[in-house]
């Protein structure tokens, strides 16, 4: 899909229109992606079919993003959706697809958000925990867990590591890769660890869903974007030299390492 010009207005005020310099996902963003979840859209809308959200349900969102996540949810009409978002041009395109007093997009952190205990019933987050160190990690899904009434639901969509065995030099490695390939730190975890971090701050895991890691793949890309969306970000990578030299970087990394990293969706109950 091309970009709108609410869209390009979002991209024009980011603090480093430098394409080289620019984080992978919003570099991405840029180019015309849309969906920028590990697993792809069709994992995304297995987490939510998981979650099973429904009208009476109070939803909260780490980090939307661009949205593309929460008009899915919107779409199954909870009787409130709550976004918090910390970076403020996300938070406005999350904003263009709230429409109804129940739902708002808050900037803030997914680590305090500052909403009242028990407030939620469902709460979620898509490729954003893998971003934070190990130590925040825990402490965005405890802010989940006093969010969460008690039976309430948790997904996350992120990326892990495999086998569970993994040597710890590899998982060094990769971590090192990732980071420097999308210019923000990735500290991924093996699926045993994931259980872990979400047993320790009081979830019963519940249910937990592995698929490739082929964001940048042809096949997951017209599958995610469409044959005319897949089309514009291809053409708008090829035109700019530095773009697409970032791109291929990141490509060529989840190619190297694609026996040990994968997408996944968690879901956990309180």
């Amino acid at each position: 899909m091309a970009q709108s010009s609410t869209a390009k207005e979002i991209f024009s005020k980011m603090e480093s229109p430098d394409q080289c310099k620019m984080q992978g996902h919003w570099l991405l963003a840029r180019m015309g992606k849309r969906v920028l979840r590990p697993g792809g859209l069709e994992l995304t809308k297995q987490m939510l079919n998981l979650l099973d959200v429904q009208s009476i349900d109070r939803v909260v969102e780490f980090a939307p993003g661009l949205g593309i996540t929460a008009r899915l949810v919107l779409n199954r009409n909870p009787a409130e959706y709550t976004a918090i978002e910390a970076d403020e041009a996300a938070a406005i395109k999350t904003r263009n697809y709230l429409y109804g007093p129940g739902q708002k997009c808050l900037l803030g952190s997914a680590e305090h958000t500052g909403l009242s205990e028990a407030s939620a019933t469902v709460v979620y987050g898509e490729a954003m925990l893998t971003m934070y160190s190990d130590k925040q990690k825990k402490k965005i899904i405890r802010e989940a867990h006093r969010l969460l009434q008690s039976g309430g639901r948790y997904g996350i969509h992120e990326i892990c590591l495999i086998p569970d065995s993994l040597d710890e030099k590899i998982v060094q490695e990769i971590r090192k890769a990732l980071s420097s390939a999308i210019h923000v730190g990735a500290s991924p975890l093996t699926m045993a660890k994931w259980r872990e971090f979400m047993e320790s701050e009081g979830f019963v895991v519940k249910e937990a869903v592995k698929s490739p890691m082929h964001l940048l793949e042809p096949r997951r890309l017209v599958q995610d974007e469409g044959f005319m969306g897949a089309g514009r970000f291809i053409f708008n990578v090829l035109r700019s030299p530095e773009a697409k030299k970032r791109v291929l970087v990141m490509r060529n990394i989840f190619k190297k390492y694609k026996r040990y990293i994968s997408g996944f969706i968690m879901v956990s109950v309180k």
